[in-house]
């Protein structure tokens, strides 16, 4: 196995970076579907957070587009610069001296387009300097320095969101200026020698790129599969998250008092540290099951685990389906992960990994329809069609499982 110290100076500042910035960013974003609930209602914040995804959606197949002809660190830096701007002037819409959801709203427009813009970028970057045998380590340390900063950030926006939004805000900008720095003085350029010419006809240049991924049948199948799944957890910041705080009663924990806000961080937070502390030990039990009802078993119990979570109001019980749901989805990262990386093509990699970011942004767009949907129905209908979701998932991810296991089979050979 590589060693940390062995791996390119790109993936260290990455890690770095990434780690800084989701601890912030997770004490502020899973609570922003609460945020715009209690100014527009839970009706119009479906359809803002809609909106939000489908900008996403359409600036990562910009992005996978053009991180193959400007190079990787460019739009990384355009993305950057943009985020930084949009996080100072939330901050200043929530200040002491003015509170504008309005502009809170177009900002996060602006954020989610500018992770969608880089998205692709950063994604393919960390293929291009990685050895088909090192991936699985820098994915795992990846994901490990992802969640173990959501699972601090999580606690902090549990305890501090509500009173102290502005800080956090102050604080996130000052974050996204350390961002900046380091990939603009840090970061190497992983794709030099690219032909920069000024394109015509962009919109059909980049359907003719993506042409060769929407006839992949296997790689859209599997897409389609993990948007349905994905959107499972991403509830947990949308319809679960305005739910427990209209729905669930003030209870005791230990020695404090806990609302439905704070009980979504310390979910949030619960499901992170136990992806910290457990990832490596599950990750190796995996490998002893057998691998395919491992992968379809897992993603039945993540489902039933969110199922749970949408349906109970007892803190006890919540905790508990959460570790049922985070067991499950320990079980299935691994697998998932190792097929999708024999999927794409080598000249197409970043089309590929731009339409891979449609499970992040199409799972975020049908989350985001689940809040406007709780406002109509009861939540026993609601717990329903999110069980629907992930059987969805699973009965697609049987169909072509023969598929994956062939295309990884050509994969190891080429």
């Amino acid at each position: 196995m590589t060693r940390f110290r062995d791996y390119h100076s790109n993936i260290k500042v990455r890690i770095i970076q990434i780690f800084f910035t989701d601890i912030v960013s997770g004490a502020i974003f899973p609570f922003m579907a609460i945020y715009f609930a209690e100014h527009f209602g839970a009706k119009i914040t479906g359809i803002l957070l809609l909106l939000n995804v489908f900008i996403g959606l359409i600036t990562g197949l910009y992005g996978g587009y053009y991180s193959d002809r400007m190079g990787r660190k460019k739009l990384m830096v355009v993305a950057g610069i943009i985020r930084m701007f949009a996080f100072i002037v939330m901050a200043i819409a929530n200040s002491p001296v003015l509170v504008s959801p309005e502009i809170t709203f177009i900002m996060t427009l602006l954020i989610m387009a500018s992770f969608g813009l880089d998205g692709p970028a950063a994604d393919a970057m960390i293929i291009d300097i990685t050895k088909p045998d090192q991936r699985k380590g820098v994915y795992a340390l990846l994901y490990w320095s992802f969640n173990l900063a959501f699972a601090i950030g999580g606690i902090i926006g549990a305890l501090m969101f509500d009173h102290y939004l502005y800080e956090l805000l102050i604080i996130l900008s000052v974050t996204g200026i350390i961002s900046n720095i380091l990939v603009i003085f840090f970061i190497k350029e992983t794709m030099e020698g690219q032909e920069q010419t000024r394109e015509k006809r962009v919109l059909r240049n980049i359907a003719k790129s993506y042409k060769e991924v929407a006839f992949d049948k296997v790689f859209l199948y599997f897409v389609l599969a993990g948007l349905f799944i994905q959107s499972i957890e991403n509830q947990m910041e949308n319809y679960i998250g305005v739910r427990l705080n209209e729905d669930m009663p003030e209870q005791s924990l230990l020695f404090m008092d806990v609302t439905g806000v704070e009980m979504v961080g310390f979910l949030k937070s619960e499901n992170t540290i136990i992806v910290v502390l457990l990832t490596v030990f599950i990750t190796k039990w995996v490998t002893t099951l057998k691998e395919d009802r491992a992968f379809l078993s897992s993603i039945l119990i993540f489902t039933v685990g969110y199922v749970g979570i949408s349906y109970v109001n007892n803190i006890w019980m919540l905790f508990i389906f959460m570790i049922v749901a985070t067991i499950g989805e320990l079980m299935r990262v691994p697998i998932q992960s190792d097929y999708m990386a024999s999927i794409p093509s080598d000249e197409k990699r970043s089309s590929y990994m731009a339409v891979y970011g449609m499970v992040f942004n199409g799972s975020m767009m049908l989350s985001s329809v689940f809040v406007s949907l709780g406002a109509i129905f009861t939540k026993e209908i609601m717990s329903f069609l999110i069980l629907a979701c992930g059987l969805l998932g699973m009965m697609i991810i049987y169909k072509i499982l023969p598929d994956l296991k062939q295309r990884r089979e050509l994969a190891k050979q080429n």
